[in-house]
């Protein structure tokens, strides 16, 4: 946010017809003085704030140029900034930029919160020796959180960070006892909701439906979480595991044509993609399954044309109407290293011309 004091100063007091040398006399301060102020070379003293504001029959946040309703914006549009290089795999671009509003809005919690999951290496597999590293100054910024912010969502993400802080530094049982305080499954807002209406009716219906996709995107992740982190099996066994049950659910999908589905086999395949991209799977492997993820995501994109609870899970969070397109240009432009290297391969860039 820059300070636009000096400025101000100078409208404000054009506003009042009146000369610099009179606004000196008023403020008994020298003419030079406020010349530098209005030219920006220094700023006032401290002491002169509110005299100033005073003169001018302003409040103080006028005076200092400082608009609540433009400095949110400013916050919103840099966050989604930062979410957009991120998608994009300009990582290094993503923390300067965070880095920086970390500087210029200490006090907002959103950026608190990104500054940290940042720093930290995201929100999963943290490095104990990271977190530990940080962690007098992330426990701060999670107490200043959970101190004043009321944005519920907000101070959960800060209630994980003190959990991971706390594991990483070897108390297991108090980050468990901070966990506890989460709501259940069946407490979550997305039950509740559900719970507002009769069954009989359409808002039931869409409501339910939102649960189940949700649900059922996250249980497919955990299924193949469940495999391929198993340290007794081979990363052949693995692949082919979560391959058989895949191709099981894709034969349950065709005789059905039920979403569902789409949408597990859609979350099943990109989890096994992405898994196998970034901890070290064969090409071949990553090519074939990831013909399988888009295919899933075209069957879940074709299907949210016609299904508005499917549309709000999928495509509306992501910011698009096509969820396949989203997709493809996610794999084929961004800039993270390894997902570039891949495209030096020949049939991995005719899958994308294939769509």
């Amino acid at each position: 946010m820059e300070l636009k004091i000096g400025e101000n100063i100078k409208r404000l007091r054009k506003n009042k017809s009146m000369t610099q040398e009179q606004l000196s006399e008023l403020l008994n301060i020298s003419c030079a003085a406020v010349s530098k102020w209005e030219s920006a070379d220094t700023y006032p003293d401290i002491t002169m704030i509110m005299p100033l504001a005073r003169v001018f029959d302003v409040g103080i946040d006028e005076l200092m140029g400082y608009n609540d309703a433009k400095v949110e914006a400013e916050i919103k549009n840099l966050l989604a900034e930062y979410l957009e290089l991120q998608a994009r795999g300009k990582y290094k671009e993503a923390t300067e930029l965070i880095m920086q509003a970390r500087k210029t809005y200490p006090n907002d919690y959103g950026i608190m919160l990104r500054y940290m999951w940042d720093l930290a290496g995201g929100s999963a597999d943290n490095r104990p020796e990271t977190l530990n590293l940080y962690h007098d100054e992330f426990m701060r910024i999670c107490d200043c959180i959970l101190g004043g912010c009321t944005d519920e969502s907000l101070r959960l993400e800060a209630m994980t960070m003190k959990a991971k802080l706390l594991h990483a530094a070897g108390d297991t049982q108090a980050a468990l006892a901070i966990l506890a305080d989460f709501p259940s499954w069946y407490q979550s807002s997305e039950q509740r909701t559900e719970l507002l209406f009769a069954k009989d009716t359409d808002d039931f219906r869409y409501y339910v439906k939102r649960n189940l996709y949700e649900l059922a995107d996250f249980a497919a992740d955990k299924a193949v979480k469940v495999i391929f982190f198993d340290s007794t099996l081979a990363m052949d066994e693995k692949v082919v595991k979560v391959e058989t049950l895949g191709d099981m659910l894709s034969a349950l999908y065709d005789k059905s044509s039920e979403t569902i589905f789409a949408v597990i086999l859609k979350s099943l395949w990109g989890r096994l993609a992405n898994d196998l991209t970034f901890r070290g799977g064969k090409t071949a492997d990553i090519i074939r399954i990831r013909k399988k993820q888009l295919n899933a995501v075209k069957s879940v994109t074709q299907a949210s044309m016609k299904d508005t609870a499917l549309f709000d899970s999928f495509c509306m969070p992501k910011g698009t109407d096509n969820l396949l397109k989203w997709t493809l240009n996610y794999l084929s432009t961004c800039e993270n290293s390894i997902l570039a290297k891949l495209r030096e391969n020949k049939e991995y860039m005719e899958m994308f011309e294939k769509y």
